[in-house]
């Protein structure tokens, strides 16, 4: 019978779990960028506002 590699499936086990951890973390700054995108967005047009009055 085979020998398991405890020590490959140790290091699968930690890139699944980094992978998951960066995808995480991905989505909050997805979360965080579009209401950031939104504020900047409104004070572009309120600036546009001033100027043209």
């Amino acid at each position: 019978m085979a020998k398991p590699n405890f020590a490959f499936q140790k290091r699968q086990k930690e890139l699944e779990k980094k992978k998951k951890t960066e995808e995480k973390l991905q989505r909050k700054q997805e979360k965080k960028s579009p209401a950031a995108d939104e504020l900047s967005h409104e004070a572009v047009t309120d600036e546009a506002v001033v100027e043209v009055c």
